[in-house]
């Protein structure tokens, strides 16, 4: 009976952090939304020249990010992993990171009172972090760069 009390607990708080990890997720997503179209009007190209126009200033613009998987996200690439396949518990997460990276370099350019950015790039790095468990946790870091022009 203590048995059943302790793994009952266990499930609950398991049923509570999945709730929870889902319930910020679904809000980074709704913020990255309502940011995007905030941020609509500074546009960013990968092309490496800019257009023959004159600008007064061009500065290297950044955003970056690190983003770490929750246990729920773990568990379920862990079972996925058993039978091969896509790992969608972590296209989430990568999703996230890079249009964060995104809005974060927009902000700087508009900081800087541009409304282009050129020739932007994007690094990923994975990183490696010791965990409580045997194998070490996951997190990501996004960085995206360019080449903010001020008309």
């Amino acid at each position: 009976m203590e048995l059943l009390i302790q793994l009952g607990f266990v499930a609950l708080l398991l049923l509570v952090g999945l709730v929870f990890g889902r319930a910020a997720e679904q809000r980074h997503f709704r913020d990255l939304e309502r940011r995007e179209a905030e941020f609509a009007n500074v546009l960013v190209f990968n092309e490496r020249t800019p257009p023959q126009r004159p600008f007064r200033e061009a500065a290297l613009v950044v955003g970056s990010v690190v983003v770490a998987e929750d246990y729920f996200k773990r568990m379920a690439a862990a079972l996925k992993s058993l039978v091969g396949g896509r790992l969608t518990a972590y296209e989430s997460l990568m999703d996230r990171g890079r249009r964060e990276a995104i809005l974060r370099m927009k902000a700087e350019a508009r900081a800087r009172g541009a409304r282009v950015v050129f020739n932007v790039r994007f690094e990923t790095a994975s990183l490696a972090e010791a965990g409580a468990g045997a194998r070490p946790m996951f997190s990501a870091e996004f960085i995206a760069y360019g080449t903010a022009l001020v008309e």
